[in-house]
């Protein structure tokens, strides 16, 4: 796409924002109608089968990223993903979703992503076995439904686990302010599927409190999550990490909120210890219109311990041992999160010690669509 397209697209948004409560009531109304089709199947009182759901996600973005006069650009569908969840007898939950490529003809299809089944009584307790998410690091912990930024930031593009769904078991659930999850996965060679089981096995336990009503704000979140990964040269599901502790803080209040991880992680077989922090400032212009900041900072104990973010390695692919990053973004909720529209520019800079090719010092901006279901 030409750059005049991508800021016509971007300006649009903007316009978007002009408030209308009539044009807005009318939106609302329309979209409720159109998600109803995704509920196939809804009835409470049935007590087998109460819900089948077409569940998925599209995510279409135009990237450009400059470094030093280089630039590419990219028409990306970012996101394709499709299926079904359905629950039964009131307490049982099966969810099957497979990521395509419609870009490519080969392969077409990606991979599964969620393959689940999950039971759950109450909100105090959920038991899944299957494939599904792995959440750690506060990026790592949120929906790519829900973003704030266009994508999850370099930490967690370094110190989490990118292939998110897993094989394994794991209990989650609230008790009153309390959340926790606790899982086993298999951390072996990845397929498309459920990955060979050649590997090892890591572990996550994850414990929060919700001080929101203690401080007056809507939420106010304190997490920590901790990994550990048992050594193994066939785990490809994974990153090369035996631990990974990290903490993060997740306050919301009506117009603003903030979001922040600091995170830590000791790597094996090459892969340099690694330190990082990120903070997320964003606040509603109006029910519709957030504007969002972010700096990541992240340090690799020895050099080429650091990978630059999506985009960013179109130009530089080698890695480095200091990362910087600020984000600028906006984002308009036609829908809430199921229909936005979002935008970001990032700044960031990567030394390279080594001098072996990971140099970074460039802008990125990235612009797309989110639809969700």
């Amino acid at each position: 796409m030409k750059p005049v397209a991508c800021s016509i697209l971007v300006l649009g948004l903007w316009g978007l924002a002009s408030p209308n409560p009539l044009l807005a009531r009318v939106q609302t109304s329309t979209f409720d109608d159109l998600w109803q089709f995704a509920e196939w199947y809804d009835n409470d009182q049935n007590p087998v089968v109460q819900s089948v759901l077409f569940s998925g996600r599209f995510q279409y973005e135009y990237a450009r990223v400059n470094d030093s006069g280089v630039s590419r650009d990219q028409w990306n569908v970012r996101r394709l993903r499709l299926g079904v969840r359905s629950r039964f007898f009131g307490q049982f939950t099966v969810h099957g979703e497979a990521e395509f490529n419609p870009q490519e003809s080969d392969p077409f299809y990606v991979r599964l992503t969620d393959f689940y089944v999950q039971w759950s009584p109450g909100a105090s307790f959920a038991a899944t076995v299957g494939k599904h998410g792995v959440p750690f690091t506060m990026d790592g912990s949120t929906s790519s439904k829900e973003l704030l930024t266009i994508d999850r930031s370099n930490l967690t593009n370094n110190m989490w686990f990118t292939q998110e769904y897993m094989p394994g078991v794991s209990f989650s659930g609230e008790l009153s302010n309390w959340r926790y999850h606790v899982g086993a996965y298999s951390a072996g060679s990845g397929n498309r599927e459920f990955g060979e089981f050649d590997g090892s096995a890591f572990s996550l336990v994850s414990l929060g409190y919700d001080f929101g009503e203690l401080l007056g704000t809507q939420e106010a979140t304190l997490s920590g999550n901790y990994i550990y990964q048992n050594p193994d040269p066939n785990n490809t599901f994974t990153r090369q990490l035996q631990h990974v502790a990290s903490l993060n803080f997740k306050l919301e209040d009506a117009r603003w909120g903030t979001r922040a991880d600091v995170s830590t992680a000791s790597g094996y077989l090459g892969q340099s210890d690694l330190w990082g922090t990120m903070v997320m400032p964003y606040y509603n212009l109006t029910s519709k219109l957030q504007v969002v900041g972010r700096h990541t900072y992240l340090n690799s104990e020895g050099a080429n311990g650091i990978r630059l973010a999506r985009y960013e390695n179109l130009l530089t692919s080698g890695r480095g041992d200091r990362y910087n990053e600020i984000y600028l973004g906006v984002n308009y909720f036609l829908y809430g999160h199921k229909l936005k529209l979002q935008s970001g520019l990032q700044i960031a800079d990567m030394d390279d010690a080594a001098a072996d090719g990971g140099s970074y010092s460039g802008t990125s901006l990235t612009t797309g669509l989110r639809v969700s279901w």
